[in-house]
């Protein structure tokens, strides 16, 4: 029933580092879903520097969803959003023709605290790219829960397992916190064409074999998939319709090369807005990547 397993890799923002799955060389997309980061865990001490803020910076063409296991994030937007995020909860922030947005560890700088958490990027299906930015927080009644038979799932997004969350989506697709008691198994929703499970900790055990902590499996369409906890585990369920090809560089996801050349120049010339409550820096466009060697003769 595996189509691919998809282990993180360590990449730096700075002031931490973060398990990177998707885009991966092996499957770039999951449904919707284009970009995947496993955030710590990681203890920030009280009064822990600046450089671990992630500074105003644009997005265009995606929804960003952030989800914690631990933690507080402040979210700061050019919609005039200001929403602190914790575990449980959902930032559902919908980028379309563009947006700006910052996130700081504010109460990490205060007090000190321990973060751990997963950022995901929903790529918006054409015709809708260019959608109008928009921001929602959800908790609580809004990612309904269910619990049964050592197995509990929260739904942050989308329709499964007879379902449905509150918070507004463009495409079908299935996000949802998956806890598994130790010898408890689920079948993910067979109606959706790609599927993926994501383990943050734990094990999971598919076809035989287990699986550790920092693992996206992925799964064959149309076959079941099943999994089992061979020890208590906490795993990331994703999936949903493939809405197609899609360019990623930086921040920018677009079904088209000229779009993302068009937001790089706007962000570069200073025509993007600022959040009004965080706009006294940014993060710089970084240079682009240096061309491809020439073939060898």
């Amino acid at each position: 029933m595996l189509k691919d397993v998809i282990s993180q890799r360590a990449r730096s923002l700075g002031g931490f580092s973060v398990g990177r799955v998707l885009p991966s060389s092996l499957q770039r997309m999951v449904g919707p879903f284009v970009f995947f980061d496993h955030m710590g865990p990681v203890d920030f001490p009280p009064g822990v520097s600046r450089d671990v803020d992630v500074r105003p910076h644009p997005h265009i063409g995606l929804s960003t969803v952030t989800y914690l296991f631990d933690g507080e994030i402040m979210h700061r937007d050019s919609l005039n959003s200001e929403q602190a995020i914790r575990p449980g909860e959902v930032n559902w922030m919908v980028a379309g023709r563009g947006i700006t947005h910052s996130e700081r560890f504010e109460k990490a700088r205060r007090q000190g605290d321990r973060v751990h958490g997963i950022q995901a990027w929903v790529g918006l299906p054409v015709g809708q790219e260019e959608t109008e930015p928009a921001f929602s927080h959800h908790a609580g009644s809004d990612l309904p829960a269910i619990d049964d038979a050592g197995v509990t799932i929260r739904l942050i997004a989308g329709a499964a397992f007879g379902r449905r969350a509150r918070v507004a989506t463009h495409s079908p697709i299935f996000y949802a916190d998956l806890r598994l008691a130790n010898g408890a198994r689920i079948e993910l929703p067979g109606e959706y064409a790609e599927r993926g499970a994501f383990i943050v900790s734990g094990m999971a055990e598919v076809d035989g074999r287990d699986y550790e902590p920092g693992n996206m499996l992925t799964f064959v369409a149309g076959q079941p998939a099943i999994l089992r906890a061979n020890a208590a585990a906490v795993v990331m369920l994703l999936g949903g319709e493939a809405i197609g090809e899609r360019h990623v560089e930086w921040n920018f996801v677009s079904s088209s090369r000229e779009r993302i050349a068009q937001a790089k120049a706007d962000w570069r010339a200073g025509r993007f807005k600022l959040p009004d409550r965080d706009n006294s820096e940014f993060i710089p466009l970084p240079p682009d990547p240096p061309p491809p060697p020439p073939a060898m003769s």
